[in-house]
């Protein structure tokens, strides 16, 4: 891949595994006496993307990955979604300085393994957060606080002791050194259904306004932005949060996207950019509070009332 002498000596980088000890020790799942069942990891993109892997440079001293749309986008890609390859538990998501991987998220899955995602333009989620499969927890960059570099995925799997193990998607074993792959990240590893539950994808987006939030969210309202896409607004009981995202109908290229939230009495909160799949998502508590909620598409915006206030 084009530019990867730029970062000689960055991705054999080992950062520091959250949970374990000085001397080493293993985590808390690998010494229960019942070892939780391993992910099936999936790519770390949206649903039928294809992606190009490469470790062949002399940043890579392991099985590290980088990823990339094609080996010569240049910084194409950036800006692209970057999604959990298995559901687990945000262990790190910081701007790291001292060993140059910009934007880091790890997650610490089921059995303890963790999966690694360097150099992202944003970070979607925050540390501690419990993420499901297929959910977006960034934006693919460049960013390092030591190095020049190409936008790209910097990724890897690691076991449960911190070391980094060969990669594994779909469970087949990742082609080292390179390999061009299809995503099956679909949800729980399976393709969406096309029936018209609520919880299906809108349109070509493999994303519905349920999985962009999250767990526990109910739609309690929606706006068409036109051939766009729509707004939506969801609720979750268990937490009094609502929560809003502008979804495309379809995936294909990126679009200006802003979805908001205000609740009655605070300041407004607004995610906006250039999107491929949906803007958000943007969430606040506001039990039994009037909340003002929309967004846009391109030109087509929606903008509520204060409402929904019980």
């Amino acid at each position: 891949m084009r530019m990867k002498i730029l970062i000689a000596g960055l991705c054999g980088v080992a950062l520091p595994l959250v949970g374990m000890s000085t001397a080493g020790t293993a985590s808390t799942a690998e010494t229960e006496g019942v070892r939780a069942a391993a992910p099936t990891f999936q790519l770390p993109f949206p649903c039928k993307e294809t992606w190009v892997g490469s470790t062949g440079s002399s940043a890579h001293t392991s099985y590290e990955i980088d990823f990339n749309g094609s080996a010569t986008d240049g910084n194409g890609d950036e800006g692209r979604t970057v999604v959990a390859a298995a559901a687990g538990k945000v262990v790190m998501s910081e701007y790291r300085t001292t060993d140059g991987f910009g934007n880091v998220v790890k997650i610490r899955h089921s059995d303890g393994s963790v999966t690694l995602y360097a150099h992202l333009k944003k970070r979607r989620v925050s540390n501690g957060a419990n993420v499901a499969q297929g959910q977006q927890i960034g934006e693919l960059g460049r960013s390092s606080a030591k190095y020049k570099m190409a936008a790209h995925l910097h990724y890897e799997q690691r076991n449960s002791s911190g070391k980094i193990v060969r990669a594994s998607f779909n469970g087949a074993t990742f082609g080292y050194p390179g390999q061009k792959i299809k995503s099956n990240n679909c949800g729980s590893g399976s393709t969406p259904s096309k029936s018209t539950s609520t919880q299906t994808k809108t349109g070509s987006n493999p994303y519905s306004p349920e999985r962009i939030c999250g767990s526990g969210f109910k739609r309690v309202d929606s706006a068409s932005l036109g051939s766009q896409g729509s707004v939506y607004l969801l609720y979750s009981t268990a937490t009094g949060q609502n929560c809003v995202t502008a979804v495309r109908k379809s995936g294909s290229g990126k679009a200006s996207a802003r979805a908001y939230l205000e609740v009655k009495g605070h300041k407004r909160v607004t995610d906006a950019g250039s999107f491929q799949y949906y803007a958000g998502p943007v969430k606040a508590k506001a039990p039994r509070t009037c909340v003002k909620w929309g967004g846009a598409i391109g030109s087509a915006m929606y903008d509520s009332p204060f409402e929904h206030c019980d």
